[in-house]
């Protein structure tokens, strides 16, 4: 879901970036699948076409899709940025276990706060928080009413191309 949180300080731009890219590095949209058009994602946000039209600008620059004149924008193929997306979490991996062996911290003590930030982390990717085009904010409800495929289904994949 694109949630457009008024409260967050960043632009809206930005947050539509963050969310777009986590739908497509989540697997919800998937390679060369096409995005809503800029006219028809704005009406549904009730924003400006001009923020969305920036939004897919930033994605197309950061290489999570791409535009096909008179057609549209795609899903690009995230291999690449999921590769390179892995090998800076296990960079991470290894500056945290220094970090604990040098707090005295055993393997046990990491993996039980690995987990603990495993689980929590899967409260928060749940696939309510990839339904697409509600402008609320807030958390999202936790009661599983609707899978990856309707949320994309409601973000307007399939769309038609911008003119």
């Amino acid at each position: 879901m694109i949630i457009i949180d008024y409260t967050d300080r960043r632009p809206i731009y930005e947050q539509i970036v963050e969310r777009f890219q986590s739908l497509v590095l989540c697997g919800v949209l998937e390679k060369d699948a096409p995005l809503p058009s800029v006219r028809n994602l704005a009406m549904e946000l009730s924003i400006n076409p001009n923020t969305i039209q920036r939004a897919y600008t930033e994605l197309e620059r950061r290489g999570v899709i791409y535009a096909v004149k008179g057609k549209g924008n795609f899903v690009a193929d995230m291999q690449p940025l999921l590769a390179l997306r892995e090998k800076e979490v296990r960079e991470e991996a290894e500056r945290l276990v220094r970090k604990a062996k040098e707090a005295g911290m055993t393997k046990e003590d990491l993996n039980r706060l690995f987990n603990a930030a495993w689980t929590e982390s899967a409260r928060t990717l749940t696939p309510e928080s990839t339904q697409a085009g509600e402008k609320k904010q807030g958390p999202v409800p936790e009661d599983g009413s609707k899978s990856m495929q309707q949320a994309a289904s409601e973000l307007g994949v399939g769309g038609e191309a911008d003119d």
